[in-house]
């Protein structure tokens, strides 16, 4: 049986005040006994506009993340952070950043991830239009990380909306699916919640929804309602209320192997021609 905790923020963007209430939420989960602990989108700064400038700080932010799973002793799913680089070293020369999402141990960063799915799209709020192809570089590998607790497959936001992406990390061995997002106040109203679970019931894992909340500067809102579900798609917990929170869930990889077994979708599947 492991306890994981998962996280709602409202990040603005100073990069300060935000790791302050970041060490805080990590002494809130070590006193409930967490071994693991997920961050949303964009926790350490969210700015319109201030992309590349805080990826410049991309590796000195990452070290200081790795220095507080270290004091902490607990692992990390540090949300996403702007990267200007790809996991090979080399630089995105046209301006733009990958999103990336870190899974850190207490002795270093375990696992990489680069944002697959972009959002470009048309919400009906304040902003309008999203487009995140301008100015984010898409990634193209899958990646589980294998952890003491059970293998996380790590997805962010828009990811949610693909099952197939997470059937291929269920194939790939995942146990657990994060899902650091900031979901705009109109999309997140309407599905939300229904992706976490669909996605925990076509996979048959958990997933980890941490969230934004709230206002974050004059125009972007987001949804909230950081969620856990359970392997069945069941809801375990949802966090109803605005601002920052933190939640914590039990996980026994035992039962979920129960739940497979009883129900061996991955078994069942067909891939067929329609």
């Amino acid at each position: 049986m492991t306890l994981l905790s998962v996280v709602q923020m409202n990040s603005q963007n100073d990069i300060e005040a935000n790791f302050l209430v970041i060490e805080s939420l990590i002494q809130q989960s070590k006193a409930q006994a967490a071994e693991l602990i997920v961050f949303p989108e964009n926790f350490v700064c969210f700015a319109a506009g201030k992309q590349r400038e805080t990826a410049a700080q991309f590796e000195s932010i990452q070290q200081r993340l790795e220095q507080l799973a270290y004091r902490y002793q607990i692992w990390i799913i540090a949300g996403t952070l702007p990267c200007p680089f790809r996991p090979d070293g080399s630089i995105i020369n046209d301006g733009r950043v990958r999103t990336v999402s870190l899974c850190i141990s207490p002795e270093r960063t375990e696992a990489r991830y680069d944002k697959i799915h972009l959002f470009d799209v048309q919400v009906g709020d304040a902003v309008g239009g999203y487009q995140e192809s301008k100015f984010f570089e898409a990634g193209d590998n899958v990646v589980v990380a294998k952890t003491p607790y059970g293998n996380i497959g790590l997805m962010v936001c828009y990811d949610l909306r693909f099952p197939e992406l997470a059937l291929m990390l269920r194939q790939q061995g995942a146990n657990i699916l994060t899902a650091p997002a900031a979901f705009t106040y109109t999309t997140g109203q309407l599905h939300w919640q229904l992706l976490l679970q669909a996605r925990a019931m076509d996979s048959q894992c958990y997933v980890l929804g941490a969230a934004q909340q709230g206002w974050h500067g004059e125009q972007r809102q987001t949804w909230g309602h950081a969620g856990i579900t359970n392997s069945r798609g069941q809801l375990l917990e949802i966090i109803n209320t605005e601002g920052h929170g933190l939640m914590t869930c039990s996980f026994d990889l035992a039962e979920q192997n129960e739940i497979r077994l009883a129900m061996p979708l991955m078994e069942h599947r067909k891939l067929i021609n329609y």
